[in-house]
């Protein structure tokens, strides 16, 4: 029970985390009024709690653990402390294939990123056969990254007009906010599957620890490793990304705030991860709407400001220990 004890308080964090984020709005409805005894505020309490708050909170733990989940596998993939999804390309061509719908009008913005989210996925799975080394997918990952962000501003450019313009950059900042149970429907088949994929990585990662060859040896089909991993990445990050938009860093933090407590195993850590990860991002979107900043700070934005300059700590850290 000991060795479970940091999951078990997460757990129990998130739950707390998850009753505060319900109860937090522009109103001062909380869930508990939903049990008052006047019939109009039980009323009012339930559309506010249950039609607009519930659906923006379970989108964030949602993606916040589909984004920790990705994170360690694509880490643990990939060895390289500094991977996740964004690395991958996933969240550049999900994100671009939202734009596209919404620049062109032929589908929903939430169908065109997991259309871009799985477009991302048979580019990479194409890649990741059996003779494919984690460096060329690597490489192959940021070469999609970058074509995707080029393709993303060239429609920014061409935008009809700015008002189209400022709304599609308005999307990519990523938020939860003003998000229904639509958006959860349309995202969570696609998170729910990629989940399942990359939980079942667990023993491979864990021997990849050991190198591919040593993996090879215990039994490990690296080729089916490396599909599980980045089709899983692509369907639950390619969802999420297609209702909240981009948000970023949350895989590469996560994973590394939990190795001294949860340790290297990467049958543990993928577990932990996606707990920590939807406890970071509910606790940043619940901050953003405490802070007081005249219109509401974006999620995407919030996580940068976390993100980046952890990531530089993490490359110096790095750069001495070497």
């Amino acid at each position: 029970m000991k060795r479970w004890l940091p999951e078990l308080l997460m757990a129990l964090l998130l739950l707390g985390l998850f009753v505060a984020s319900a109860s937090i709005g522009t109103t001062r409805l909380t869930a508990w009024d939903m049990l008052a005894a006047d019939p109009a505020i039980r009323t009012l309490a339930g559309t506010v709690v249950l039609d607009i708050r519930l659906p923006r909170t379970v989108l964030a733990v949602l993606a916040g653990a589909s984004l920790g989940l990705s994170g360690a596998a694509l880490q643990g993939l990939l060895r390289n402390p500094l991977a996740d999804p964004g690395v991958v390309g996933v969240s550049a061509v999900a994100s671009l294939g939202a734009v596209l719908a919404f620049y062109f009008g032929l589908w929903s913005v939430a169908a065109g990123g997991i259309a871009g989210g799985l477009a991302a996925a048979l580019l990479l799975v194409a890649l990741a056969g059996r003779n494919t080394g984690t460096l060329t997918l690597l490489l192959a990952g940021v070469a999609l990254s970058s074509f995707a962000v080029a393709l993303t501003s060239l429609a920014l450019n061409l935008a009809p007009s700015p008002l189209a313009a400022f709304e599609i950059l308005f999307w990519l900042l990523g938020s939860v906010a003003d998000r229904s149970w639509e958006h959860v429907r349309t995202a969570l088949p696609f998170v729910l599957v990629g989940w399942a994929l990359l939980l079942t990585t667990g023993r491979g990662l864990a021997a990849l620890t050991l190198g591919e060859d040593v993996a090879h040896t215990l039994g490990i089909d690296l080729g089916r490793l490396r599909l599980a991993a980045i089709a899983g990445t692509a369907l639950c990050v390619g969802g999420s990304v297609a209702v909240t938009g981009s948000i970023g860093f949350v895989g590469l933090v996560v994973p590394h705030l939990l190795r001294p407590v949860i340790g290297h195993d990467a049958r543990r850590l993928l577990w932990a991860s996606a707990l920590g990860g939807a406890l970071l991002l509910l606790a940043a979107d619940i901050a953003v709407r405490l802070v007081a900043v005249g219109q509401e700070l974006k999620l995407g934005v919030a996580t940068a400001l976390v993100g980046a300059p952890f990531f530089l700590w993490q490359v110096l850290r790095m750069r001495r220990t070497s």
